[in-house]
């Protein structure tokens, strides 16, 4: 199954959902393990730690540190690992509202997260950008 390349119809058929709950960013020290007690949705190594990107009440329950609290947001169009300035397009129209993201792309679909309190605000932004695309 191949994913959407052609920008115009990823813009038109993004068809983005605000999923429940707050979602928070935090770091592991190098060689440090991943409790056994969380379930991170997204898990990223680099050389300087593990991010781990999980549900504000699950870190707070594992009494982990965390940083921006956000919503996330998944375009449902199923885009392609190589499809050209889809993210760009929307980073920077966000960009322009003054809103900051977080993207991430999975291997099926492209997901934002983006501040609590700017979320409501991002979902008009998308839902503009894929509706000007219908005419």
């Amino acid at each position: 199954m191949t994913g959407e390349c052609d920008l115009d119809a990823l813009l038109r058929n993004m068809k983005p959902e605000i999923l429940d709950g707050i979602f928070v960013f935090c770091a592991l020290a190098p060689g440090t393990s991943i409790p056994a007690t969380i379930n991170p949705i997204l898990t990223f190594h680099e050389r300087e730690g593990t991010t781990l990107v999980m549900l504000h009440e699950e870190a707070e329950r594992a009494g982990l540190r965390y940083a921006f609290p956000s919503r996330l947001i998944s375009l449902t169009v199923h885009s392609a690992l190589d499809a050209v300035g889809f993210l760009a397009a929307i980073t920077a129209r966000l960009a322009e509202a003054g809103i900051s993201v977080n993207a991430v792309s999975a291997f099926h679909h492209d997901h934002l997260f983006v501040p609590v309190d700017r979320a409501d605000e991002a979902m008009a932004v998308l839902q503009e950008m894929s509706g000007a695309r219908h005419s």
